[in-house]
């Protein structure tokens, strides 16, 4: 980790004493990533410091069916969906996307100015959905009275394709302008999130990298007394091909074992959801599935082994409860999650089923299965030592809380 001045002015016009307060931006108008990031860093944060409150500012359409952690709240922006072609539609009646945006910013820019954070995090777009937030990171780099950092993910997309996006939504120069510090939920050496970005060195001396952000056991009534691998897509709504592959494996392959622990995602549902149903009803047992749990940390605590897309939350999961693991992840719309299985898999910390190399079939899933017990575990490559990030975070967060100042002023 870089070293940095931390000798900051102190705030102005704040009681010293105050508590700490929190927001948490998740834009989420796709799955369940960003939300479970922000709620594993609002937790973390709370527990930290007993005074302390966040609010998780989310589009999650299912944030209410998350359980938080005591002082930790959401407010639910107006959802908006992502269509194939790229575009967004509203997910409110009676409200096109652009009235929907200038709604969820102005939710977003009252909620920020009532509650008046020591504290803002960011997570992943620095403008937030389609410039949303702009008008309140604006309106904070005036008062100076909130820090404001940029979490990202260990990775983003290709390099290429990444500085296209940034430089087409004004990232880039949001991210110099409006940014105190930037935290990176990774470690370098397994991956730069920021490579093909033309960062000032300004921003870059800005920049933490943290580790990955552990995660902790959860009780819950739904895990199974005997042996099984979990399969999850993380939300599933990209996860249908997953599912599919392994349930022709476990209908393929009528020896095949463990038995399986499938957790479709709240997004995985309709007539695929249905005909996925029909099929588990078929293997008697061999497969069992759940909807969705709100509590799956549980259900890694006790799996014998993973099969999973390669999302970055599911990804520290594997890590965290040192799981055996396979990865089939996603190519499409992003290649974020190949290119973490393929890291992760030349670092020695899971397997992964890639489609080119390995082909999409039943038999390369059930060699793949059969093959986990005999798999090195995380630990055995090292991945204790990626998984410093909620130490670093709260560690970084008490800095800027503590001896926080106006950069308006500084300017």
């Amino acid at each position: 980790m870089m070293a940095h001045d931390t000798t900051l002015p102190p705030a102005q016009n704040r009681a010293p004493d105050r508590p700490r307060r929190i927001v948490l931006y998740s834009h989420d108008t796709f799955g369940l990533g960003h939300l479970r990031r922000s709620r594993a860093l609002a937790a973390a944060l709370t527990q930290a410091n007993p005074d302390a409150s966040a609010i998780i500012l989310t589009g999650s359409p299912v944030a209410g069916r998350f359980t938080f952690p005591e002082r930790v709240d959401h407010i639910r922006l107006p959802g908006v969906t992502k269509l194939v072609d790229g575009s967004y539609v509203s997910q409110t009646l009676g409200l096109d996307i652009d009235e929907t945006t200038n709604l969820r910013a102005a939710l977003i820019r009252s909620a920020v100015e009532q509650y008046d954070p020591d504290l803002l995090i960011v997570d992943k777009e620095p403008t937030g959905f389609r410039g949303e937030l702009l008008p309140t990171l604006e309106a904070i780099r005036k008062t100076g009275r909130t820090r404001t950092v940029l979490g990202l993910r260990d990775v983003l997309d290709e390099p290429e394709v990444l500085a296209a996006e940034w430089g087409r939504k004004g990232a880039l120069d949001a991210a110099e302008k409006y940014y105190d510090e930037v935290w990176v939920y990774g470690v370098r050496s397994v991956y730069d999130p920021t490579e093909g970005l033309e960062l000032s060195d300004d921003l870059r001396s800005r920049m933490y990298w943290t580790g990955y952000l552990r995660r902790d056991g959860v009780e819950s009534d739904e895990v199974p007394d005997d042996p099984y691998v979990l399969i999850t897509p993380g939300g599933g709504g990209d996860g249908a091909g997953m599912v599919n592959l392994v349930l022709a494996a476990y209908e393929q392959d009528p020896t095949l074992k463990p038995r399986a622990m499938l957790v479709y995602g709240p997004f995985l549902s309709g007539e695929v959801r249905e005909d996925f149903e029909a099929r588990v009803d078929k293997l008697n047992g061999r497969v069992t599935a759940l909807g969705f749990d709100s509590r799956i940390e549980a259900l890694f605590a006790k799996a014998d082994g993973v099969v999973c897309m390669g999302g970055y939350n599911t990804f520290c999961e594997v890590l965290s409860f040192d799981k055996r693991a396979v990865i089939v992840p996603r190519t499409v719309p992003r290649l974020e999650q190949w290119i973490r299985a393929s890291r992760a898999e030349e670092l020695g910390l899971v397997r992964m089923l890639d489609e080119n190399r390995d082909g999409m079939t039943p038999q390369s899933m059930i060699d793949a299965i059969r093959a986990l017990p005999t798999q090195g575990k995380p630990s055995d490559a090292g991945a204790d030592g990626l998984l410093d990030g909620l130490d670093c975070v709260n560690a970084r967060a008490h800095i800027l809380m503590s001896a926080a100042y106006s950069r308006t002023a500084a300017e």
